[in-house]
C-alpha cells in the first residue's frame, strides 16, 4: 500500500491562554495542501522502518508511534514501512503529523480493523496536537491544543499558493515560550468569512513578531511574497515555513536569497 501524506498551511494562529495542562489553548485555520510525502507500507517477516529524501534525525519517528499505539490494541503483523520525506521538517507544516496519521488510516485499510473517522481521530490525538487534523483534512478550524475541530464553511478561490522555507528551524517550545496570550479579540473563524483581501491586516499568526525579530530574514521574506503580488501572506504554525496566496503565479520573485524550498501548489 502506497500513501501520500499532505501538509498543511495555517490560516492565522491565536494563542489565546495557558492551560492547567502545561499547554496552551489556541484558535487557528488549518488548510491541507497538496506538497506531499510518500508512504508505503506492506506486510513483512520482520518489522522494518526505512527512509529516504530529506534525512530525518534521530533513531524514532511518529510513524513508529503510530504502528506500536495499534498494536497495543489489535494484533498487527510485521510491517515493512518506508517514509520518503519531501515535506521540510521543524517548518510548521505538520508534515510528521501527517505522516504518523496517515499510517494510522494505511493499518486501518490494510488490516481491515474497521475504525470509524471518530476512531481514528482519537488514535491520532494521542500522537500530537495536529495529527487529528489529517484524518479528514480540508479546511477546518482548530481549538483545544488543536485536537477540537470543526469544518470552516468558507469558499477559497482557486488561486496559487506559494509555500516557502529557509530552512530555519524553530523549537515549538521556545516559540510559545515567547508569546503572551490574548483571548480579547476577534476570532479567526470570523475573521476568515471576510474577503481575502482584508486578511492583510486583520489575520494574524502569534508566533510572527517573536520569530521575525530572531531572524529578520523571515520578515523580509513575507515583504518580499507581498512585493510579489500575494494577496495575503503569512507564517504557517511556530515557523519558520511562509506561504502566499496569488491570484497567479508572479514570472519571478526577488528573493532575499535562494530559498531551500519553494514549492508551488
Amino acid at each position: 500500500m502506497i500513501v501520500f501524506p499532505s501538509c498543511k498551511i495555517n490560516l492565522g494562529l491565536h494563542i489565546l491562554r495557558k492551560r492547567n495542562d502545561g499547554y496552551h489553548e489556541i484558535e487557528t485555520g488549518m488548510l491541507e495542501i497538496p506538497f506531499r510525502d510518500i508512504l508505503e507500507i506492506v506486510p513483512s517477516d520482520s518489522f522494518q522502518f526505512t527512509t529516504s529524501g530529506i534525512e530525518i534525525p534521530g533513531n524514532g519517528n511518529s510513524c513508529l508511534d503510530a504502528y506500536q499505539l495499534l498494536k497495543r490494541d489489535f494484533n498487527l503483523p510485521p510491517v515493512h514501512i518506508h517514509l520518503h520525506k519531501q515535506v521540510p521538517m521543524g517548518g510548521g507544516l505538520g508534515g510528521g503529523s501527517s505522516d504518523s496519521t496517515a499510517t494510522l488510516k494505511g493499518l486501518n485499510e490494510l488490516f481491515q480493523l474497521r475504525l470509524s473517522v471518530e476512531q481514528l481521530k482519537t488514535y491520532a490525538a494521542q500522537l500530537g496536537s495536529d495529527n487529528a487534523f489529517f484524518v479528514e483534512g480540508g479546511l477546518q478550524l482548530a481549538k483545544g491544543r488543536g485536537e477540537e475541530l470543526q469544518s470552516l464553511s468558507i469558499s477559497l478561490p482557486s488561486w496559487k499558493i506559494c509555500v516557502v522555507n529557509l530552512g530555519i528551524h524553530v523549537p515549538t517550545s521556545t516559540a510559545y515560550a515567547q508569546v503572551t496570550p490574548n483571548e480579547h479579540r476577534t476570532s479567526i473563524s470570523e475573521i476568515v468569512q471576510q474577503p481575502v483581501s482584508t486578511w492583510k491586516d486583520a489575520l494574524v499568526n502569534d508566533f510572527e513578531p517573536s520569530v521575525f525579530a530572531q531572524h529578520p530574514e523571515l520578515q523580509t521574506l513575507k515583504t518580499d511574497l507581498y512585493n510579489a503580488g500575494a494577496i495575503y501572506a503569512a507564517m504557517s504554525g511556530s515557523g519558520s515555513t511562509l506561504f502566499g496566496l496569488f491570484e497567479e503565479k508572479p514570472k519571478q520573485i526577488s528573493w532575499l536569497k535562494m530559498p531551500v524550498y519553494e514549492v508551488w501548489v
